[in-house]
């Protein structure tokens, strides 16, 4: 695929086999990045250790960004282990229920601003630490939705806060590209991943999008993961700032 070899990534998101964030933690681990990995809590460890032990990843730590202090210790490990941080992937969002699935003019104060934080905020405080770590350059990646961009159904909240999370990759990319970091969101095709469960109907997404999609498939967590290594490497170095869609041709179908 694309040579990452010598390259350290931090990965935060794999919650099981099917995570987004376990095909991309894949892709980098057959380049042949060095990895450290994150679980969000105790009951999640079982189910992200074992994938991180087949990535043969150095450091495996706990990670719940809503906690005060937990970010900067990964970061910290980060510093202590290798010293630098070549790119890192944030593959995390979060709604409350109540909000996700009514309607947005609905939506709580509470839950709105929650979201925010977990999905779009914990981007910015990880592309903060994870600049003086990469004195050389580096990427910062992250995963959007076509939602951001226009309205999905059943979407809902998370449509406002996706479109907070690609307006900050433009100007993180803006800040920090004299420094050779680059900044990018993807925004995959539906994916029957856990994290999709929460949103109703999601099936029916998938059904329209392998129906409408000039490409008539649905895309796997192994492409979304090819797309980011690509990245990540050194092939992608004059690209940044940018949402890549990877969803068969699907966002270009009015």
């Amino acid at each position: 695929m694309f040579n990452l070899n010598g390259k350290k990534g931090l990965v935060v998101g794999i919650a099981n086999n099917k995570s987004i964030a376990y095909g991309c933690a894949k892709a980098f681990n057959i380049c042949g990045a060095e990895l450290a990995v994150t679980y969000l809590n105790e009951k999640a460890e079982p189910h992200v250790r074992p994938l991180a032990d087949l990535l043969a990843a150095p450091l495996v730590l706990p990670l719940d960004v809503e906690k005060d202090d937990q970010l900067e210790a990964v970061f910290a490990a980060i510093q202590e282990k290798w010293g630098k941080l070549d790119f890192l992937l944030h593959s995390i969002a979060f709604a409350p229920q109540q909000d996700l699935h009514g309607r947005v003019v609905d939506c709580s104060r509470e839950g709105f601003l929650r979201a925010i934080d977990i999905s779009c905020h914990s981007f910015i405080r990880m592309a903060k630490l994870a600049e003086p770590l990469m004195s050389d350059g580096g990427a910062l990646l992250t995963m959007s939705y076509l939602g951001a961009d226009e309205v999905v159904d059943n979407y809902g909240m998370m449509g406002p806060v996706k479109a907070a999370l690609q307006a900050s990759t433009r100007y993180l990319a803006t800040e920090l590209g004299p420094k050779g970091i680059r900044v990018h969101a993807i925004s995959p095709g539906p994916l029957a991943t856990r994290a999709a469960s929460g949103i109703a109907h999601f099936d029916d997404l998938m059904k329209d999008a392998v129906e409408r999609a000039p490409l008539h498939r649905l895309v796997s967590i192994d492409d979304v993961g090819a797309l980011a290594a690509y990245l990540c490497s050194d092939v992608a170095k004059t690209l940044t700032g940018g949402t890549i869609y990877i969803d068969g041709g699907y966002n270009i179908v009015g």
